[in-house]
């Protein structure tokens, strides 16, 4: 996925704009597009946006915007997202024991 969104960037010539604080910026900026479309919906209206299929294009196209610029941030700083996350999840693994 990083490749194809760095290839899609350079075709554009668009590595001067993705800096660090950009991507993050708009990373930031998407995220609060995904949390728009959950707005003013209820719990159980939430637990349903998928059913409607307008709503479901809308957030399946937020969802990848976030990705997309969490992707692209990871590729800038050389960050190995799948090693980052395990990483995490061992320190949470510590933080929250299950059954606790």
């Amino acid at each position: 996925m990083q490749r194809l969104l760095a290839d899609f960037a350079d075709r554009r010539d668009w590595g001067r704009y993705h800096t660090p604080k950009n991507l993050a910026m708009a990373l930031a900026g998407e995220s609060g597009e995904l949390a728009a479309e959950f707005q003013w919906l209820d719990q159980e209206e939430s637990a349903r946006v998928m059913e409607d299929p307008a709503k479901a294009e809308a957030v399946r196209l937020e969802m990848a915007d976030v990705l997309g610029y969490l992707l692209r941030l990871a590729d800038v700083l050389d960050v190995d997202l799948e090693a980052a996350l395990k990483e995490k999840v061992a320190i949470n693994e510590g933080r929250f024991p299950a059954g606790g």
